[in-house]
């Protein structure tokens, strides 16, 4: 049930802008996270709960996607679900520790919640271009990373502290709210819950490959928004630089993001190209750990281009292992929830492995063990094979005509 043309235009833009707003309460943390730690009074280790906290919410809501969506359809949880997102991250303003541990906990239901959406969307709506649909929400998301992690800090000298400066990236979420709504009200005159029921997804091999290599680099992504601003920062950077170099590092990502998808779409195989994105992750990760601090931008650049390709492989994946986009939906449930889930685990072992060890330097082991593991089952997930799942009209809901679509909505 695709959009009419002349409104493909408008939920692309759409679907863009909610995408923009998925990563800046998780990048915008890290460039203030040592003021914060030192005016809520929190120790190193809630400090990396704090990091963690969203990343686990990403996951374990993610898993209400899709069965809100099926409630209340995919158009109207998104929009219900924004607000929930505004409120978590523009909570950051009361500047203690229990209001940010809970603006934490609540912007990551809502990141999750909504990104589990979103490949589902764009197989429904753009079946002809979804490789390269993927590749331009992925680098909005990455755009959105990078804008917070680049100019949160600034932003705190504009506003007199931390505090407004994390609560500013409401406002985003509130504006892609309002150009969203249309497609809410387009729903309502046009299409119904969703009627089909799938089966099969969680006992698929493959479908659990999908969800490990998901896992495992998104939780290298993590590590990079929660923690490369402060490793610069202990390596002797400025503040606001090493807030820029992760920027930059985000920013980078657009590169890939949007070329990566349609060069795997193209492959029969896409592991040669994960592995290709996830070499230059390491490489990145290693070079900002242990390279020369004048060298930092070239090895964030490297860094950006890797996980820009890494994390837009992984949501083409989802779209290509799935035969219909009701499997698209499970999967992505599926891939989200359990893989972000795991994902937590990185930035939480950085975290505590610095309070034990007082340095870095033993990052580099950890940057390696999770590198190969993902290689691993990105080549796996990569063959050219469909998750063995099936999609059926639920018992006695009928299954709509062309006539209830988003194509009569004007």
């Amino acid at each position: 049930m695709r959009p009419a043309p002349r409104r493909a235009l408008l939920v692309a833009c759409a679907l863009v802008l909610i995408a923009f707003n998925l990563r800046p309460a998780l990048s915008s943390l890290g460039p203030v996270l040592a003021e914060v730690v030192r005016d809520t009074g929190m120790s190193e280790a809630s400090a990396s709960w704090l990091t963690t906290g969203p990343v686990v919410c990403l996951g374990l809501f993610g898993l209400a996607g899709s069965a809100l969506a099926r409630r209340w359809g995919a158009e109207r949880t998104i929009f219900r679900v924004l607000f929930i997102l505004a409120l978590g991250i523009g909570l950051r303003c009361v500047p203690n520790s229990v209001a940010q541990f809970a603006a934490a906990l609540i912007a990551g239901a809502g990141m999750g919640i909504i990104g589990t959406l979103l490949p589902g969307l764009v197989k429904r709506d753009f079946p002809e271009h979804t490789a390269s649909m993927t590749g331009i929400y992925t680098a909005a998301l990455c755009g959105g990373g990078a804008i917070a992690a680049g100019t949160t800090a600034p932003l705190g000298h504009v506003f007199g502290g931390w505090s407004w400066a994390l609560a500013f990236w409401a406002l985003p979420v509130l504006v892609a709210a309002m150009v969203w709504l249309p497609q809410v009200r387009c729903a309502s005159v046009g299409r119904a819950p969703d009627p089909w029921e799938v089966h099969g997804v969680w006992r698929d091999p493959l479908a659990w490959q999908v969800t490990l290599f998901m896992g495992l680099q998104s939780s290298l992504a993590f590590i990079v928004f929660s923690w490369l601003a402060p490793i610069l920062r202990d390596r002797g950077s400025d503040p606001t630089v090493a807030g820029m170099v992760a920027s930059c590092a985000i920013m980078a990502q657009l590169v890939t993001a949007l070329t990566a998808p349609v060069i795997a779409g193209r492959c029969r195989h896409q592991g040669g190209v994960a592995l290709a994105m996830l070499s230059l992750t390491l490489a990145g990760l290693l070079g900002c750990l242990y390279a020369p601090l004048g060298s930092v931008w070239l090895w964030a650049m490297l860094l950006g281009f890797g996980q820009g390709g890494t994390f837009s492989v992984a949501l083409t994946l989802i779209v290509l292992r799935a035969r219909d986009m009701h499997v698209a939906a499970h999967l992505s449930g599926m891939v989200q929830s359990v893989g972000l889930t795991l994902a937590a685990a990185g930035p939480l072992a950085v975290g505590l492995m610095h309070e034990r060890t007082g340095d870095w330097t033993a990052m580099g082991f950890l940057f390696v063990a999770v590198t190969l593991a993902a290689a691993v089952f990105g080549v796996l997930a990569g063959r050219p094979v469909y998750v063995r799942a099936i999609s059926r009209p639920m018992p006695g809901h009928p299954v709509f005509g062309s006539k209830h679509t988003q194509a009569d909505c004007s």
